[in-house]
This record gives C-alpha cells, structure tokens and sequence, in this order.
C-alpha cells in the first residue's frame, strides 16, 4: 500500500494547474471536418480521427475487446441490456495522479456505473453499477447518465448524474481498490445542491472551493464553500453565479437563455456569487431547498424538479444554454478562470474570479468573457481556412501549459464528423485571438468526449468514441462499440513545443 505521503503528493500532481496558457498554435490546423465513414471500417478500427501530422493515435480498450472472452478473461464492463447505442457511454475520463489508471463512467440512462482500466496489465474492471431498478422509478440502488468523473484532491472519486437518475453526486472512497479484497466503498454527497451534472471541478487556488454547473436550457454556474476543505462531508454554502446587469436589462433567471427577455438581456460582464444557502448549508428564506433529489425537468411546470436549478432561479442566477464541462487554470493576471462549454450558445466562455480575501473564497465576484465561439471567433488565423464550424462545443480540456482544447458534442450525421479545437489565447486574458481546427472524427453515429491529459506523461492525452452506431450490436453484430484512444504527441514536428510540454510540467509542480 502507497503511503499516505505518496498520495497526498499524487492528488497534487493530479489536480495542479499550469501557471497559465499562451502558446502559439503548434500544429498546422485541418481545413475541413471529416466525412463519416460505415461502422466497423477500416478507419474506425485503426485511425477514427483526422489529425495534423506527427500525432499517433493508438486504441486503449474498446467494447469489443473487453467483451471477447477468450482474449478478455475475466474482464467487465457497463452494457445495459436493450439499450442500443446508449448501452455504455463512455463519457468523461479520469485519470489516478500516476497516468496507471483510467475510470470510465456510463452515461446510460440506467444502470450507470464506473469501470477502472489499467493501461499496463490492458484489464477492465467495473468498480460499481446501478441495478436498472430506474426502468421503475426506483433509484435507491441505481444510477443514471453518470457524465463527470473527477479524481479528488483527497484521492477519491466523483461520480454524477446529469440527465437520468436523481441529480446526484457519488463519492467512490477506495478507487484504487484490489477488487479481490476489498469491496468498493461508495457515498451519496448530499452537501452538493442536486442539478444536471456535467461541469464539476475543484478550485485550484482556494482549497476548500468546488465549481460545479447545471446542464440545461437555463442552466447555472454554482459554487460551494466548505467549511472544512478534507471533508466533503462538512457544512458548506453554496452559491450561484449572478450577472450583474441581468435583471436590471430585463432578464428572467427562469427562462430558457434566449427565451424571451433573455434573448437581449445582459449575461456577460461583472457578475457577483449570489448565496443559495447560509454557512452550514441550510437554504436562505424565500430560496427551494437546493439539495432536493428529483428528475431532469422544468420546475416551472413540474414540482419534483431536481433542487439546484430553482434555487438558482429564487436568488436571480444567470441562466445559458447548456453548460456543459467546466475546467479550471489561470490567466496571465494569475487570477483564476472557469472554461465552460455552453453547447446551445456555441460558445465557451471564460469566468474570471474577482476579488477574494487573502486566498479565503466567499461571495466575491467575477468576470463573465466569451473565450471563443463559432461567429465572434476567426478560425485558423495565418493558416489556410477551414470549412468547418464549431457546433455544439461540450467538453473543455487543457495541456501542461494550460491551453484550452474544446471538444464538440456533436452528434454526426451519415456524411461530416464532429470536431476537436484549439482556443488560441497567446495573450491569455481569456478571449482567443483564433480557433483554430484540431482533430475531426469520422465514426457513424458517436461523438468525441472526456478528452484529458496525462498528468504522469504531458505528452499523452485520452480521448472517447462514445456512442457509435457499432455499440448497438443488434445493427452492428461484432461492433468494435465505445473506446478509448491515446495520442501522443512526441513525434510532431514542432519540438520546442513537445520541450515546453514536458517543462510546463515541471513548472506547474514547482509551484503549488
């Protein structure tokens, strides 16, 4: 067993940021996205994404090696019974401080679990699943659409529901648990307000600070303030995100972001944490009980509606469209900055957090910027043109050196794939000067996801196939279905790049 000292060090490799981005583009962007190939081709199996030249792309684990028993033996992995395309869902990877393991969660509408992947001995292992008891309404021993997954400063790790389920957040105590002799230990963190998870990540400056986000229409930017920060467990208060001209420019924190008012309203600009809860977490008069398990739905028409999304409406949060994954770095100014995707906006914004006191995380306020979008956004500056388009950005990823790649959610259709980004921001004042066309994927039916860098090898990073049309073996008999590819980049052309990786690195250590 690893001394506490070795992971306590492991959780600080895991969770440091870079001091900041600005690096130039180092790779020759891609000039259009790509087309979609037929399930199970050739390009499925070797090479499912277009990249510029140097990067190797190389499969992990896919479904059907998993599920081939005779090269497989012992192996497991989600895959709900009669659930087609959705019967695993690799979605947003985790990876343990040492670059050893992978934790794939199941974004399935039921029977949502996590499986652990060993990339040296190449074993899959499920930690934990639901029992599909959700198929009736009965979630106490079930999970659904489980979409973060976050490796914890405390070497633990988070779980969440975003569209099924209950809204939920699922700490697994024991992760890196030998399944031979040890049960996995999981818990239901009640402290978090319930919404549509997707965007959960932990402040990289205030220690005690969780930034998490709903997934929705007139979904929220959250945050919660531990009164203990190596306890999940403790009191804490929690807040939403309040753009300060918002109402004042008529804006309705319950409408949908372009519905209506809030189709011309404010909702950039100075912003202020305004409290859903008092200090040890019991919700302000005239606030809904944000902690309230519940369905994804409207709380305007529907009163069970998961807690966190009316409780932020009650304190006048500023809602967008579709929030999705959220990570945290920091800008020249060394201030530290959420990225978010915003799926509907076709946007990623950037939030600067304003105005702490002595490292103390409370109310304070923030700047809400758009980092890139699709219209405000010159694509490929100083490089030839590209032709596609950035559509429904859904996962945010950075590198050693704190660069910002988006990744879309977007689902493709039977001719054009979707994308993977480069926000070049050189300056780093989180606005982008370009966006530059990374990586396109060319699988039927399946989108990329859970793109992360490896925290051991700065070089490498992971990306998913999720949802292919070959997952569904009742279309695809012997489909290849959901996997994990790694790239690495030491062999592209621009070296000094690959230098800097491994340097930012050893800079982002010194640091913390």
């Amino acid at each position: 067993m690893k001394s506490q000292l070795t992971i306590a060090l492991g959780a600080a490799l895991a969770a440091a940021p870079a001091l900041q981005a600005g690096t130039d583009t180092w790779f020759t962007p891609l000039t259009q996205s790509a087309p979609v190939v037929a399930p199970n081709a050739l390009e499925e199996l070797s090479a499912p994404w277009v990249t510029p030249a140097g990067i190797q792309q190389i499969n992990w684990v896919s479904l059907a090696e998993v599920e081939n028993t005779v090269l497989s033996p012992g192996q497991s992995i989600v895959r709900v019974p009669g659930m087609g395309t959705s019967a695993s869902m690799f979605d947003m990877l985790a990876t343990n401080p040492h670059g050893t393991h992978l934790f794939i969660p199941h974004e399935t509408p039921v029977g949502a679990g996590v499986s652990r992947y060993d990339i040296y001995a190449n074993k899959t292992e499920v930690l934990f699943k639901g029992d599909t008891g959700g198929l009736s309404n009965n979630w106490a021993n079930d999970w659904g659409a489980f979409d973060p997954c976050r490796w914890t400063p405390h070497g633990t790790l988070f779980l969440a529901e975003e569209w099924a389920g209950r809204g939920r957040v699922i700490e697994v105590l024991n992760p890196m648990a030998d399944l031979s002799v040890e049960s996995i230990q999981i818990r239901e963190l009640d402290r978090i307000p319930n919404v549509s998870h997707e965007g959960i990540n932990f402040s990289n400056k205030f220690k005690n600070t969780i930034y998490f986000i709903d997934e929705w229409n007139s979904g929220s930017i959250y945050k919660m303030v531990l009164s203990d920060r190596k306890d999940f467990t403790a009191p804490a208060q929690v807040f939403v995100l309040s753009v300060d001209a918002f109402l004042s420019t008529g804006g309705v924190p319950a409408n949908n972001y372009n519905e209506g008012p809030n189709a011309t309203a404010t909702r950039e600009g100075a912003a202020t944490w305004v409290p859903l809860t008092d200090k040890l977490g019991a919700p302000l008069p005239g606030i809904t009980d944000p902690f309230r398990n519940g369905p994804t739905n409207d709380p305007r028409t529907n009163s069970d509606t998961m807690g966190g999304r009316p409780a932020a409406d009650d304190a006048g949060g500023t809602p967008y469209g579709r929030p999705e994954d959220m990570t945290v770095s920091r800008l020249a100014n060394g201030n530290e900055v959420l990225y978010i995707a915003v799926t509907s906006e076709n946007k990623v914004l950037s939030v600067e957090i304003l105005n702490t006191n002595k490292g103390v995380h409370k109310a304070g306020q923030a700047m809400v910027r758009t980092l890139c979008s699709n219209t405000g956004t010159p694509k490929n500056v100083g490089f030839a043109p590209t032709t596609g388009t950035l559509t429904a950005p859904d996962n945010v990823a950075i590198d050693a050196l704190g660069n910002v790649y988006v990744i879309e959610d977007n689902p493709n259709n039977s001719s054009v794939g979707g994308d993977i980004w480069f926000a070049r921001d050189v300056d780093n004042d989180g606005v982008a000067e370009s966006l530059d066309h990374f990586l396109s994927l060319r699988v039927n039916g399946c989108e990329s996801t859970g793109m992360i860098f490896n925290p051991a090898v700065p070089t490498e990073f992971h990306v998913c196939v999720m949802h292919p049309t070959s997952t569904d073996l009742s279309v695809v008999p012997n489909g290849f279905g959901d996997a994990v590819w790694t790239f690495n980049l030491a062999n592209i052309p621009n070296q000094d790049f690959v230098r800097s990786l491994k340097r930012g690195r050893l800079r982002t250590l010194t640091n913390q």
